[in-house]
């Protein structure tokens, strides 16, 4: 969400110096722009790391949660056996 946040202060800000300036050069609007990338860039480097940690530690809760459940019902089908 940083990155979001950083990508559009930078297009406002290249938008800013856009309609405050008369003639509009490329190097009005590079400090916006490169704003926007270098937050975007950043927010996809801790973003994509934290996804991939999520998904591993989701898998392992999903694994402990099977083998609970595995072991409920043989434990609850034992107590349910004629005697």
């Amino acid at each position: 969400m940083n990155g979001f946040f950083g990508t559009v202060t930078g297009m406002i800000l290249s938008f800013y110096e856009m309609a405050s300036q008369q003639n509009v050069t490329p190097d009005v609007l590079a400090g916006g722009i490169y704003q926007a990338l270098l937050t975007t860039a950043f927010g996809l480097a801790t973003g994509i790391p934290a996804m991939i940690g999520y998904n591993w530690l989701t898998s392992k809760v999903d694994k402990v949660v099977f083998n609970m459940e595995s072991t409920t019902i043989e434990f609850l089908d034992l107590l349910q056996e004629p005697a």
